[in-house]
């Protein structure tokens, strides 16, 4: 039987974050929560905070960005690059790295910080759209309305500068950082592994735009 990590971790991260939904302490202990990591060493709060979030919008607004991004992903890598099954685990280790380390900046940052906590899947759908962007960076997306490569830049520009602004209780670090980690990941990804997909990107992204077909 042939398994759909994207809805698998889409069917995870509903579950998990429909029981913290009713159960405030669960919430608690599983969201990212940077001064009780360095306090007590929670080190698990990196990933498990991945698979909560605040509310049924939240959770809605990540699940759908994952199952646009994620599938296409997950069928590039097991069908067209790396095989069905190192493709699979390859896709996995991205998205769940792409937790991790989106919230390595924020753990610096707010270490000392006991009022600081963020939860949700941000970090990681935001490392989707870069990885898919940079396979079609001139695709239109609907909304808004913008190619690829130009809505990564204002995706790019918008998180950092509401990280530095602040004041809106959204991590934005790991937004921006996620969204950074997509882009590397892919670059390191093709230079190790796949070279040609390398020059496979850098054609793509010269071809330059073409009209929306919507």
């Amino acid at each position: 039987m042939t398994i759909n990590v994207t809805l698998l971790l889409i069917v995870m991260t509903c579950l998990v974050s429909y029981q913290a939904f009713n159960n405030t302490a669960m919430r608690h202990k599983l969201l990212f929560h940077p001064a009780s990591v360095a306090e007590f060493s929670e080190w698990y709060r990196f990933l498990t905070s991945g698979f909560v979030h605040a509310n049924w919008a939240h959770l809605i607004i990540n699940m759908y960005v994952l199952y646009q991004f994620g599938d296409v992903l997950e069928y590039l890598f097991t069908e067209q690059l790396f095989g069905p099954l190192a493709g699979r685990l390859i896709f996995l280790f991205f998205y769940l790295s792409a937790i991790i380390v989106a919230d390595i900046p924020t753990f610096l940052k707010h270490r000392n910080n006991s009022g600081y906590g963020s939860l949700g899947a941000s970090g990681a759908t935001s490392a989707m759209v870069m990885a898919y962007v940079m396979f079609q960076p001139w695709g239109w997306f609907i909304f808004p309305p913008l190619p690829g490569i130009l809505f990564a830049a204002a995706y790019l520009w918008y998180s950092s500068y509401m990280a530095r602004r602040g004041g809106d209780n959204i991590a934005h670090d790991a937004h921006f950082w996620g969204a950074v980690y997509g882009i590397v990941f892919m670059v390191l990804l093709a230079a190790i592994y796949r070279p040609g997909l390398l020059q496979f990107f850098i054609a793509q992204l010269l071809q330059g735009p073409s009209m929306p077909n919507f």
